[in-house]
């Protein structure tokens, strides 16, 4: 036995010295790939390392440049970073220093800025690009950021407008050649020589899975946003246990991100493609998602409600431009889709026909997305259930899931395979995650995509991690018997009229939504005699309508005040309300002559309502239902 050993040891001293010999003049950057091999990912920057090492890609990352995709492979996507932890300690960035990135749209130079952040052993604090400069000034001031790096001339002067304001901020960086800005170039140009990459791998080594590798800023629906503290395991173990319910084929995928970068939704699918070696393909803008689709042709990407209902919206009004048989059917597939059940459960004969609506209508659709999709994740706020059966009955295979800022996000997932996917609900809670109700119905949970906590805010934190270390997610919901978990509707939203009546207003919202004719609705009535609704229209439906009506107008603003628009509006709402209590039932409703959007404060960046700000906005059509005041 000790011969064997002798003889161990004696070769292994000898491959050391050998690999050594070999690296004097190559890229260290190979040894630390070598350090990896065969070790489980710990560190959200373990995982280019991991890619390279497993599924070395030409595109890794690939953004597209006037005109052109420009690709950037997994060696050099880890090389780059490497440069950029080199070049911001010669800066003076030291562990747990705080650096904002803040961009316009998801580009490769994020991702290099992200990873070459956190090997220094520094965090990163993604910001909200549309977010107001009051707001910019409270996270860098909160955070304490001493640098920022931002993506183009529109946020440099946004920031520019508020570095007075914040102490800590020491130097703006950007992506794009802005005159008078210095360019995140100077940094890795810093970081070229190399002469302290030693130093670089003894931080990164010192460097636990359990310390802070980001603040990310909630967008806050109400209130101040609170900065959430996540761990490398925190995000890491969720990348790691989502892989196991999105059907992506190991090393030959590719997928198209666009959803906002600086939500920890689209930043941990990141590193989950990476992790399975998919080429990340950023969207240009959520303009350009059509064109993209069909250049890229990716085989997964993320989603929110509001962009499949907006889809959905387009392709219904395409159908109904068809005429005669055509436009016949097209409507019988659409009504196929919505009657449709998963794992055959409809029977031969309706699967039968759906093989023809999938040969005749259905493919058409496929094509418009790419032709490739095998998975679209979606998150961040309720589907409809309509929506997940027509698109999968089409070959569109959208999987519901559901989850939070402070659980890294995800905590439960549809997946088709396995018998893991069931209509109107999230899908069955990732692996090593606890999932509880309460007794009142809220959600609970545990598990190592758990928040460390709401940074400098420990009084905040401790009302929503209990003694046990459970998460109070703030949403209502249940598991059914076969492990199922459904959302109900969120605890804070849910309200009371003065008859002692609790409306959950996200479950009318949704129902209301299923109308061509509404964009976007928000329930209204807390303490007040009955429910009421702020709806803006669907413009584009709504001027279509008008125009087939012979209905003249001028603008938007006097189209919502004629007649038979609102009449209009009054039987679409009164057919949805016959599927609630009369309690839960709008009564009055107002017409909103504008849109709302993320740039004017009323929706997050991922699209939920800011009902605080849309109550204001709209305070006169409040009090006009409940007071009959303007």
């Amino acid at each position: 036995m000790w011969r064997i050993y002798a003889f161990a040891k004696a070769n292994l001293l000898s491959l050391v010295i050998f690999i050594i010999s070999h690296l004097q003049n190559q890229d260290l950057s190979l040894l630390c790939s070598i350090q990896l091999s065969n070790m489980q990912i710990k560190r959200l920057f373990d995982f280019p390392y991991y890619q390279l090492e497993k599924y070395s890609r030409a595109d890794a990352l690939v953004t597209k440049k006037n005109g052109t995709w420009e690709k950037t492979s997994t060696q050099s996507f880890v090389d780059q970073s490497r440069a950029i932890s080199r070049g911001l300690l010669h800066m003076g960035v030291q562990k747990n220093d705080k650096i904002a990135i803040i961009s316009t749209n998801n580009r490769t130079e994020w991702n290099i800025m992200d990873i070459g952040i956190m090997q220094t052993g520094a965090q990163d604090v993604p910001v909200y690009p549309t977010i107001s400069e009051e707001e910019y000034a409270y996270v860098l001031n909160h955070s304490e950021s001493k640098y920022v790096f931002v993506s183009d001339r529109e946020v440099y002067d946004k920031v520019m407008m508020i570095k007075d304001q914040v102490p800590s901020l020491m130097e703006v960086y950007s992506f794009d050649t802005i005159d008078g800005c210095r360019n995140w170039e100077e940094v890795k140009a810093a970081g070229a020589s190399k002469d302290n990459d030693a130093e670089l791998d003894e931080i990164m080594k010192s460097i636990h899975e359990d310390d802070l590798a980001t603040l990310i800023y909630t967008s806050g629906t109400t209130g101040k946003p609170k900065g959430v503290m996540l761990s490398h395991k925190n995000i890491a173990s969720n990348a790691i246990n989502s892989e196991t319910r999105l059907p992506i084929e190991l090393g030959q995928s590719k997928a198209l991100s666009f959803l906002p970068v600086c939500h920890i939704y689209e930043r941990m699918l990141q590193y989950l493609y990476i992790y399975t070696g998919s080429g990340i393909y950023f969207a240009e803008s959520l303009e350009t998602i059509s064109e993209n689709l069909k250049e890229v042709q990716p085989e997964v990407m993320s989603a929110v409600p509001r962009l499949l209902e907006k889809v959905y919206d387009k392709i219904i009004a395409k159908g109904a431009d068809l005429e005669g048989v055509k436009k016949k059917l097209f409507f019988w597939a659409v009504e196929l889709g919505l009657e449709w059940e998963p794992y055959g459960q409809n029977g031969w004969w309706y699967e039968t026909k759906l093989k023809v609506a999938k040969k005749l209508i259905f493919s058409k659709w496929q094509e418009a997305l790419g032709g490739n999709l095998r998975a679209i994740a979606s998150g961040s706020a309720a589907l409809q259930p309509r929506l997940a059966r027509v698109f999968n009955a089409a070959g569109v295979p959208v999987m519901e899931g559901y989850g939070l800022t402070e659980t890294s996000p995800v905590i439960s997932v549809n997946d088709m395979r396995a018998g893991g996917f069931k209509i109107g609900t999230v899908g069955k809670p990732l692996p090593d995650t606890d999932v509880k109700i309460a007794e009142d119905g809220e959600i609970l949970i545990n598990g190592p995509q758990r928040m460390i906590g709401y940074y400098k805010d420990k009084e905040k934190t401790d009302e929503v991690i209990n003694s046990e270390g459970y998460f109070h997610t703030s949403d209502i919901g249940e598991i059914d018997a076969d492990g199922f978990l459904k959302i109900t509707d969120r605890k804070k939203e849910m309200f009371k009229t003065s008859g002692g009546k609790y409306v959950a207003p996200q479950l009318i919202e949704n129902t209301m939504k299923q109308s061509r004719f509404i964009d976007q609705i928000m329930v209204i009535g807390e303490g007040e005699k009955m429910p009421a609704a702020f709806i803006q229209p669907n413009f584009e439906f709504l001027e279509d309508w008008a125009k087939r009506k012979g209905i003249s107008y001028t603008d938007h603003k006097d189209l919502i005040s004629k007649d038979q628009v609102k009449e209009r509006y009054q039987r679409e709402v009164e057919t949805h309300n016959e599927k609630f209590g009369k309690w839960e039932r709008v009564k009055v409703f107002e017409l909103t002559p504008e849109v709302w959007t993320i740039e004017d404060e009323l929706l997050t960046p991922t699209m939920k309502l800011k009902r605080r700000n849309i109550k204001e906005k709209y305070i006169d059509l409040y009090n006009r239902i409940y007071t009959n005041k303007i």
